[in-house]
């Protein structure tokens, strides 16, 4: 099996990823309540989650092509080819196919947006795209 990603790349990616969380962080409301349309908070939020996931999805894709599992016809599924493979929890990857469907929605329907919604995956969704990292580095 040939690498999946090369060492340095995936150490810059990560801490691209990482940074735009940080940035979540640093924006996102405690009370959901005051994540609000057409505010600077909001739109930081929601920019730097959507870089964020944006990066994960590039890297599973890249992943999934290097590793001859096929090109992903769409975001969500290069998160299953890397599941089926055995190279990502299950439950992992479904949840990395709801964020890459979110990353959609955010960058599709950014004036539809539930807020509430959003406030919760910023809570909980980094965490999952850590995780995903985490899985790529055992395949350095």
């Amino acid at each position: 099996m040939s690498r999946a990603i090369d060492g340095e790349l995936l150490a810059e990616r990560s801490a691209t990823v990482l940074a735009h969380l940080d940035r979540v962080a640093d924006h996102l409301p405690d009370d959901p309540a005051e994540l609000r349309p057409m505010t600077s908070a909001t739109d930081t939020v929601v920019l730097h989650l959507w870089q964020a996931i944006q990066v994960v999805i590039d890297l599973a894709a890249a992943t999934s092509v290097r590793l001859g599992l096929g090109s992903p016809p769409t975001y969500g599924d290069a998160f299953r080819l890397l599941a089926d493979a055995g190279l990502l929890d299950p439950e992992l990857g479904a949840r990395l196919g709801r964020a890459a469907a979110f990353r959609n929605l955010l960058v599709h329907a950014y004036g539809r947006l539930d807020l509430q919604r959003v406030h919760a995956i910023a809570r909980s969704g980094p965490d999952d795209l850590r995780a995903f990292l985490g899985a790529l580095r055992d395949l350095v």
